[in-house]
């Protein structure tokens, strides 16, 4: 019996042997190339680990081997880990445990090949380009490994971001590579470092440019170049083995990971026990910890959640493509028109992304403002080592501020940033088509008008769209791209390819009020504001949003966005959507006070400090400022308040669903989890919905309908009552 027999092999499987080569390029060396013919890129799948196995073995039996080198079908190609789409599929933990030990026993091979009796081999992984999880794991069963020095090269461990851990040997090898502290600090948190980075944490033995992998892998295989593994020396002693600071370092990090995750993604408290007990077991007794606690993690909720988010994410990625198949181009140069905290920051971004860029803004104030910020930026990720010397200046350099449009006759996009006023932004884009190409794009950032309305006498109007940015722009990952009703295909690929040049995710939405996001924000926040006029604690509102996952609580979220800027976006829904969106009035005493929120240091929350020294405490004058209407809901529930929070939210989705605001539940999950902090753990709002059971959550809303209270008043009625998908649900 073979590791592979009864494993399920994709019917598009390759013929045995095609997956993997093996080269002779000089007598003692042979070169296993990764080259997957089913795969644009390769993946360690079945099909591809089956014909490593095969090859493994055949060069086990060649005595004149003396130097492998694994490498991939280019240099900057090497493999881009685990098939991801086939865990999402596996429901069985013993078929995980079964495919994770032949991965297992297959780099136990490779590692075994230095210790060969009689005849040792040199093992060299010679890697380039993404190199994640299982394809790192293959390299640390190799004895010296070489990365590419290339924009494109990372390498870690990132499996916990899927839910699950290094199974492949990572929990147990990288920690004897890099020592405790480090391996946890990478597999904790996903690290997966550039090239400069994993050279100086030890990750790899050697960077080479591209053109001279192999030429350099070869000759350190066979021992014409030196390529010395650093050693952890007294420190493998002093931390690795010493039980009493395992103990001390494992007590750390439960703590880091408790505190950042609640406890609600259970692969980072395992990985944590594999790498921390790996230290003081035999090899194999922990690689059967990996393999044990990865079985179980893998067909747990969490991790297809998980797996669901990064599905969504590789197909946003998509969006960037042409009708024809092809990939758009990002644009090279830009005008950035308003240079406000949006306009400044989406600017600086742009140019630290390698865009070329104008910042325009009719006050010097604003611009030199936008320059410092710039500047403090690229020198904070500077001092973290995150840019080198040459990537910050030139980051600098490709920001020019300027009064007005002169010099932009030779840009490719436009963005606009202005006051949220209909008439601003229809003089602005009317110069901006005046300056610019014919086949520029204009794109406005706007969060509350109708782009259609914005580019309605805008010539070419095919090449117009909004780019909704949410803040602070560097943090967020979302950008939803507004498809007008010109706005074409190639414009939105056109679009996507600068959103994902600019790191962020795009999704597309169509052109209606509060597009998606801010239209499934404003029924929840608003529910929030009826609670506590209604007598609920601000505190337990705040804390059971969070423990159901939300990053923070809606009165939290309140102040971080700006009360003003929360009032101003709840009339815009009021007036399209009617009675359902009718605010609340219990933030006016604030508004009337001047208390915005964080920007006054003041709102629900009193804030002080910055950064790591921010802190806030409750006001303790909201009684004066924004006094209550009733105390009926001061009894509500954790379980209550949830309910009224999320199936408000929830409700406006069904309707965005059936208006096909969306174009897929995918699209509306990603949309929620990475624009509105829905926990990603649960897979978005619509995955939550559907696991909770559409009757069920039509039961509760049809619950809350019975209860007479301040709900009902304004707007309660329309809110809760169930509409699209629930309202069909039986």
């Amino acid at each position: 019996m073979t590791l592979f027999d009864g494993l399920p092999m994709p019917a598009d499987a390759p013929a045995p042997g095609k997956c993997v080569r093996i080269e002779r390029p000089e007598p003692g060396l042979a070169v296993v190339v990764l080259d997957a013919p089913h795969r644009s890129a390769t993946v360690l799948d079945l099909p591809l680990l089956r014909d490593l196995d095969f090859a493994i073995s055949k060069l086990e039996d060649q005595r004149d081997v003396r130097a492998i080198v694994f490498t991939g079908r280019d240099p900057l190609h090497f493999a881009v880990g685990a098939d991801v789409d086939a865990m999402a599929e596996v429901t069985d933990p013993a078929l995980v445990s079964r495919l994770i030990a032949a991965g297992q026993s297959i780099y136990a091979r490779i590692a075994a090949l230095s210790k060969r009796q009689g005849l040792p081999v040199r093992t060299v992984a010679a890697v380039g380009g993404p190199v994640p999880g299982g394809a790192f794991e293959l390299s640390l069963a190799c004895d010296r490994i070489l990365l590419a020095r290339d924009p494109s090269s990372r390498i870690g461990l990132p499996e916990v971001k899927l839910g699950i851990l290094p199974a492949w040997g990572g929990c147990t090898r990288l920690p004897k590579r890099v020592g405790v502290p480090a391996a946890l600090d990478l597999i904790l948190n996903g690290k997966l470092l550039d090239a400069k980075r994993a050279l100086r944490k030890g990750l790899v033995d050697r960077v080479v440019p591209p053109e001279r992998l192999m030429e350099v892998a070869a000759d350190v295989a066979l021992g014409r170049k030196s390529s010395k593994r650093a050693k952890r020396g007294a420190w493998k002693w002093l931390v690795d083995k010493n039980p009493l600071a395992l103990y001390v370092i494992g007590n750390k990090a439960r703590d880091g990971v408790m505190k950042a995750t609640g406890g609600r993604y259970p692969a980072a408290l395992a990985a944590l026990d594999v790498v921390v007990r790996s230290q003081n077991r035999k090899p194999q007794d922990s690689f059967d910890a990996e393999r044990e606690a990865a079985a179980e993690l893998a067909v747990g909720p969490v991790c297809k959640h998980l797996i669901g988010v990064f599905h969504g994410m590789e197909g946003a990625k998509k969006l960037a493509k042409l009708p024809d198949g092809a990939k758009a181009s990002a644009p090279e140069r830009g005008v950035v028109v308003g240079a406000g905290v949006m306009g400044g920051a989406i600017a600086s971004l742009m140019a630290e992304k390698g865009a070329r860029v104008r910042l325009s803004d009719l006050s010097p104030e604003a611009l030199d403002a936008a320059l410092v910020t710039h500047q403090l930026e690229l020198d904070k990720k500077r001092k973290r080592r995150r840019l080198e010397r040459h990537e910050h200046d030139g980051a600098l350099d490709r920001l020019d501020p300027s009064p007005g449009l002169i010099g932009v006759a030779r840009c490719d996009v436009a963005i606009e940033a202005v006051a949220e006023r209909l008439d601003v932004k229809h003089a602005v884009f009317g110069e901006l088509a005046a300056a610019l190409p014919d086949d520029a794009l204009l794109l406005t950032n706007t969060s509350s008008l109708s782009v259609d309305a914005i580019f309605a006498d805008v010539p070419r109007p095919e090449r117009c769209a909004g780019m909704h940015f949410f803040n602070p722009v560097r943090k967020m990952p979302l950008v939803e791209i507004v498809r007008g009703a010109r706005t074409t295909d190639e414009t939105v690929a056109r679009v996507a390819a600068l959103a994902l040049r600019m790191g962020k995710t795009p999704v597309v939405v169509k052109d209606v009020a509060g597009f998606l996001v801010n239209r499934l924000l404003g029924p929840y926040l608003d529910e929030a504001l009826r609670m506590y006029a209604g007598g609920a604690s601000i505190e337990r509102v705040d804390a059971a949003a969070k423990a159901f996952g939300m990053p923070m609580g809606p009165f939290e979220l309140l102040d971080e966005v700006g009360l003003d800027i929360a009032a101003h976006a709840a009339i815009s829904l009021h007036e399209a959507y009617g009675v359902r969106m009718t605010p609340s009035t219990a933030i006016q005493g604030l508004l009337d006070a001047g208390r915005l929120g964080k920007k006054t240091g003041a709102g629900f929350y009193r804030h002080t400090g910055k950064g790591r020294k921010a802190s806030k405490e409750l006001a303790d004058d909201l009684e004066k400022l924004a006094p209550r209407e009733t105390t009926e809901l001061a009894g509500l529930s954790e379980g209550d308040v949830v309910d009224r929070l999320v199936l408000a939210m929830l409700n406006e989705a069904a309707r965005a669903m059936d208006e096909q605001v969306v174009a897929t539940e995918d699209d509306l999950d990603l949309a929620t989890v990475f624009g509105m902090g829905f926990p990603p753990f649960r897979g978005g709002l619509m995955t939550w919905a559907r696991e909770t059971g559409p009757a069920e959550l039509r039961r509760r809303c049809e619950a809350l309908l019975a209860k007479h209270d301040i709900q009902h008043r304004t707007g309660g009625v329309e809110r809760f009552t169930p509409a699209g998908f629930l309202a069909r649900a039986e």
